[in-house]
């Protein structure tokens, strides 16, 4: 579920209104005067985030992957069981607080219904765990930037499968598609889906023990640690630019759980920066 749309690249403030935080980051994490802003302040001026992202500003392809690499990788983790609370705060519905809203289905339901029975819901590894083999361990198997609650069934639908288009309607996620391999989410979290993929492909860079995920231009990519289409999801960004819900979320991790950030969501260009 979408929310009110906000400016495409711009929206960072509406995160924090919504859950009543400054719009920069809490203190320890971001300070309000830094020698970034005042190196610049026309970006200090238009970017909240101009301290946290310092070391990566002016910077573009490799170099820019490598200094967001950098900074988003000094994180708490959470542990897997623990996701199941998280979840419970990071997606909850706006207009319900006893509520989550499921990823791929849209759906309101309540937080009490988490679990593995039919139409329970669960935690969707939308980098599928199998691509790079981190099953569920604590990093990238529990990083929250990633993991959406999400109905039991649709979840297995999904599976491990790449996104691309097209397909056969999924019954209980009314505008996804799915075929043998590959799953296209409804348009209203294309950008969200696009987004979290970037981010663990930027954070999981093969220097903490996990594999090095990489985004490619394939489907069926089985167990190696890559994602398709890249092709794709940057279109899937620019025609899904980040809302008050996926920016509250991004707050809330940071805030709350892991203290690091998906750069993606507060600078959606920076994806063809990179790719």
């Amino acid at each position: 579920m979408k929310i009110s749309r906000t400016t495409p690249w711009a929206a960072a403030l509406a995160a924090a209104t919504l859950i009543g935080i400054p719009a920069a980051a809490s203190a320890g994490q971001q300070g309000t005067t830094t020698a970034a802003a005042a190196d610049n302040p026309t970006v200090a001026a238009t970017d909240p985030y101009a301290d946290y992202y310092a070391n990566a500003q002016g910077k573009t392809g490799p170099a820019l992957k490598s200094a967001l690499h950098d900074i988003i990788k000094t994180q708490s983790k959470v542990t897997y069981d623990g996701v199941w609370n998280a979840l419970k705060v990071t997606d909850q519905d706006p207009a319900n607080s006893a509520n989550v809203i499921l990823l791929y289905s849209g759906r309101s339901q309540s937080k009490a219904t988490n679990g593995g029975g039919v139409n329970d819901w669960n935690r969707e590894h939308v980098w599928a765990k199998s691509h790079g083999g981190f099953g569920t361990a604590t990093g990238p198997g529990t990083d929250l930037h990633h993991l959406r609650p999400e109905d039991v069934t649709v979840n297995s639908t999904r599976g491990n499968k790449d996104f691309d288009k097209g397909g056969s309607p999924v019954g209980e996620a009314p505008g996804s598609l799915t075929d043998a391999d590959s799953f296209e989410p409804r348009d209203a979290v294309k950008g969200d889906v696009a987004r979290m993929l970037l981010y663990m492909a930027v954070r999981y860079d093969g220097d903490d023990g996990f594999a090095n995920l990489e985004p490619n231009d394939k489907v069926n990519n089985g167990s190696a640690p890559a994602m398709g289409r890249i092709s794709l999801l940057k279109q899937w960004n620019q025609m899904d630019p980040p809302d008050a819900f996926e920016q509250r979320r991004n707050q809330v991790i940071f805030d709350r759980y892991q203290h690091n950030r998906n750069p993606f969501i507060d600078h959606p260009e920076w994806v063809d920066s990179i790719w």
